[in-house]
């Protein structure tokens, strides 16, 4: 298999790095990454990645809930009973960008287009890109989305007012190329909203090893919101501003707990989750997820 070591880091060059973790593919391998740490900004990477060619067979398990949009198991309905609500609270907050009017949004990594449908239904002109084939059939079938297989499909005769990638960009190979399609296809006033799991919450320093967002090797990079701050800036935007994602700590607790093999791994999950609320009320940076809004420089 082809793997991909990272030998500098994408946020401020470096090339020196040490061992922070080793994490075990939960989902579909059972083979173990290690995570490394950069000694210049601290940004957290998994090293000895499947290339993008062969990382296709680490998503092809039903639950994989983001592609396969399963219901089963207790933890998975309290995921998509969460959607609901957060489909509502992303709409809003896309809608303020603008001042409350409509406009364009392309939402890459779109899955199976419950947000997309949001804004569709809120009277915006929407596209999505996702490269699973099932899901992006289960886009158009469903709510009849326009979604293509590839950012390449998506030329520069298209822009828009809002790109939106939820919880995408920590699986995304080539950052830097990622940031130029996205800096040529978003208007010279338009704004990105980028959801990412926090490296530094409160709820990743409780399960270190063990802490479900960590997720490798599906999540490739494993953001804070300095190292992320700083990657923005070297690509040419500025983070506007940021906002906590509160439920994302039940959810990725009650994964933890059944990553550490522990009986009633969603009591202990619920219970960890509002501890991790509590903290990240008290410090939006502690926050599991945050939800961040960035402009050009």
């Amino acid at each position: 298999m082809k793997k991909v070591r990272v030998e500098t880091c994408p946020v401020c060059g470096g090339h020196e790095m040490k061992n922070f973790l080793h994490c075990s593919d939960h989902y579909a391998s059972g083979e173990t990454y290690a995570l490394m740490r950069c000694t210049g900004c601290g940004f957290i990477f998994t090293q000895d990645f499947p290339d993008e060619s062969e990382i296709g067979r680490y998503y092809e398990t039903p639950d994989y809930v983001s592609h396969s949009d399963t219901r089963k198991g207790l933890m998975n309905k309290v995921y998509h009973g969460v959607r609901r609500f957060m489909l509502n609270r992303k709409g809003k907050m896309t809608e303020g960008l603008l001042a409350g009017k409509k406009g364009t949004i392309l939402d890459i990594g779109c899955g199976t287009g419950y947000f997309l449908d949001t804004m569709k239904q809120r009277g915006w002109n929407t596209l999505g890109v996702e490269k699973s084939t099932l899901a992006a059939k289960a886009a158009r079938d469903h709510f009849g989305l326009t979604v293509v297989e590839d950012l390449r499909e998506v030329t520069q005769e298209h822009t828009f007012d809002v790109i939106s990638l939820w919880h995408v960009m920590e699986h995304l190979q080539d950052l830097p190329t990622v940031f130029g399609r996205l800096r040529s296809l978003l208007k010279e006033e338009g704004k990105l909203i980028i959801a990412l799991p926090n490296s530094s919450s409160y709820d990743a320093g409780y399960y270190k090893e063990y802490w479900g967002a960590y997720d490798v090797p599906r999540h490739l990079w494993h953001f804070s919101p300095d190292t992320f701050a700083k990657l923005a800036c070297k690509e040419g935007f500025i983070v506007e501003k940021f906002a906590p994602m509160p439920f994302d700590a039940f959810y990725v607790s009650m994964l933890s707990e059944k990553y550490k093999g522990n009986k009633a791994d969603f009591i202990r999950g619920i219970i960890r989750g509002k501890i991790a609320l509590f903290h990240s009320l008290r410090d939006p940076r502690k926050s599991s997820s945050i939800i961040y809004v960035l402009r050009r420089i």
